[in-house]
């Protein structure tokens, strides 16, 4: 797979041809870009200092509550985010990815048949863009459809975006999960 481009947030062509590829507005964009940055400045981080922030833009048809740094001002689809959590036990942190996915699918009335969510951003204080980690991809394959942007901003204004399908090929998901019941014991020998 070649190499994702390095774009400019700045730039109206570049975030225009995103937008058409990914079937963003422009204005969608933007509330991802502005809250995954606003939610890395939550980042708890004393250990590593590597601040991440997620900004997971929520399916037009979910049920909306009033609280206003979640719903979009505009009317727009809910935004949920999420900062990394670290704990003096490393293993025991948890990324930003994960924390703005838990927060969205624990919401009221979130449910996975509703369509998963539009896009995914990232961002963090380095150049270029980190991608989430392993165990981040294997945790969005599990709410999110394959074909679903991830957005990668850096501390530059840059950023990549790339599908769930580009971040995680050949995947397992819970469709290769056989459905649930009784194990199937009648098998050829």
């Amino acid at each position: 797979m070649p190499s994702p481009m390095l774009r400019s947030a700045s730039s109206n062509a570049a975030v225009s041809s995103t937008c058409k590829t990914h079937n963003l507005t422009l204005r969608e964009f933007e509330r991802l870009h502005e809250s995954a940055v606003a939610a890395k400045d939550t980042a708890y981080c004393p250990y590593s200092k590597f601040r991440v922030g997620a900004a997971l833009l929520c399916p037009d048809n979910e049920d909306e509550d009033d609280d206003e740094d979640e719903d979009g001002e505009d009317g727009g689809a809910a935004i949920v985010t999420g900062a990394n959590v670290e704990n003096a036990s490393y293993p025991v942190g948890t990324c930003a990815e994960r924390v703005a996915l838990g927060n969205a699918v624990t919401r009221p009335g979130w449910s996975k048949e509703a369509g998963g969510f539009k896009a995914l951003a990232v961002a963090t204080d380095i150049s270029p863009p980190a991608s989430p980690c392993g165990m981040c991809r294997q945790f969005i394959r599990e709410f999110c459809s394959m074909k679903m942007p991830v957005i990668m901003f850096d501390k530059k204004n840059q950023y990549l975006v790339l599908t769930v399908e580009q971040l995680l090929p050949s995947s397992f998901g819970p469709d290769d999960l056989p459905s649930p019941g009784p194990p199937d014991v009648t098998r050829d020998l």
